[in-house]
């Protein structure tokens, strides 16, 4: 297994090294994820569930990740797999070529959809729309 996906364009790769969590491949997580602390989680297999990191936090949704009936709440949102639900990326939503988002996605700061990502649902920008941008 690799912690480092092969094609992050916005996504620190450091903080998706830096992951230490992870829902294998083949395994079934049914329950919610929830820390006050700058942590990372990688989901392989499949989680049924929430995850809600309240500062801080890296997701990464592998390529083989699916994610069920969630709302998902981080730093920074990596989707490489499929996900179900509400995602919210305080900092960075990066949603892959071999992903699929069935529900809606927020992002405060920046956004990297690929060509082929196949999203179905609203995506907002959190932040202030008249702010000059840098």
């Amino acid at each position: 297994m690799s912690q480092n996906p092969t094609s992050t364009r916005l996504v620190p790769a450091e903080r998706l090294s830096a992951i230490t969590s992870l829902i294998a491949e083949g395994a079934v997580f049914e329950g919610n994820f929830h820390t006050t602390r700058d942590q990372g989680i990688k989901v392989d297999g499949l989680l049924k569930g929430n995850i809600t990191f309240e500062t801080g936090g890296t997701l990464h949704v592998g390529a083989t990740g699916v994610v069920e009936n969630t709302r998902l709440e981080a730093d920074y949102v990596f989707i490489e797999g499929k996900v179900t639900g509400t995602v919210i990326a305080r900092k960075a939503l990066e949603i892959t070529g071999s992903a699929t988002l069935l529900g809606d996605a927020s992002y405060d700061e920046l956004i990297d959809m690929h060509p082929r990502a196949r999203v179905r649902g609203k995506i907002e920008y959190r932040g202030d729309i008249d702010a000059v941008q840098n």
